[in-house]
């Protein structure tokens, strides 16, 4: 078997309209689709990570809360590739979110931070 590179991410959101605003006009992502699932009550949001990576941001009535363990196994946090750390870091404080302290990754040497989207999901900004 041979994996070319990961397609996509999903997240399920508990509100819709705010993650949208996060992940669009927030992160920058881009709109590939967004529909509506009448059947589920739901919206799907497919959303484009560069040139060829993708989000889907999917909602659904009342979806059941993710206990918080960061230590738990599973997935940890979702990456972002950046071409600075500290630009990116005000870009988001203008916006009102806050990121913790950049921290040098010790294998690589590159820079890194954390934050949190509107359901406190972690996500990182990685410098490359």
């Amino acid at each position: 078997m041979k994996i070319n590179k990961v397609h996509h991410v999903a997240i399920i959101c508990s509100n819709y309209e705010k993650s949208k605003e996060f992940y669009v006009n927030i992160l920058g992502l881009k709109i590939i689709k967004e529909t509506y699932r009448a059947e589920r009550d739901s919206y799907k949001l497919d959303l484009l990570v560069g040139k060829d990576t993708q989000v889907e941001l999917f909602s659904f009535p009342s979806p059941p809360k993710r206990p918080s363990y960061p230590e738990a196994s599973g997935l940890r946090h979702l990456a972002f590739e950046v071409d600075d750390v500290e630009s990116a870091i005000k870009h988001l404080a203008l916006k009102g979110i806050e990121a913790e302290p950049v921290r040098i990754d010790e294998i690589t040497g590159k820079k890194f931070t954390f934050f949190k989207d509107p359901d406190e999901l972690p996500l990182e900004l990685y410098e490359v």
